[in-house]
């Protein structure tokens, strides 16, 4: 791979160009990481490639070394791990509460108290996602909370 980078002082706005033999998936990886810096993701479904708005998203499970994203009405599929989507989506408001699990801290309707210390967090969607004691104490400081 190689990297070129020209300034031009006449530019008026950023623009990025990728040139390729074959779209191949790391390809593609890179351009849905460039994707989130304009708070989009990309995310695939029956086939189709969406970009999805973060603001769209509610969760995000990881099932089977497979990532799948929440929306109040579809689920799709992303190529990346759930560690790297919570790398570079921390920023926007999403936080771990368990293994498998990344939540978007603006989606959440309600938290409970459960068993052991953890936390059931009651998603915009109404879906329960338990929120491991691991994660349960830093998740009440992020929301102010504790």
């Amino acid at each position: 791979m190689k990297i070129e980078i020209w300034v031009d002082e006449k530019a008026e706005d950023l623009k990025i160009s990728v040139t390729c033999k074959q779209l191949t998936s790391d390809v593609e990886k890179i351009v849905a990481s460039l994707r989130m810096m304009n708070h989009q993701l990309t995310v695939r479904k029956d086939q189709e490639i969406y970009l999805l708005d973060l603001e769209q998203v509610i969760y995000i499970e990881s099932v089977d070394r497979k990532c799948f994203v929440y929306t109040s009405d579809q689920v799709y599929e992303s190529e990346f791990r759930l560690y790297e989507l919570e790398q570079r989506l921390e920023e926007y408001g999403f936080f771990r509460v368990s293994r498998s699990f990344l939540i978007h801290l603006q989606k959440i309707q309600s938290l409970k108290g459960d068993i052991n210390r953890r936390i059931r967090v009651t998603m915009s969607n109404g879906e329960q996602i338990i929120a491991s004691r691991q994660y349960a104490d830093e998740l009440k400081k992020r929301l102010g909370v504790m």
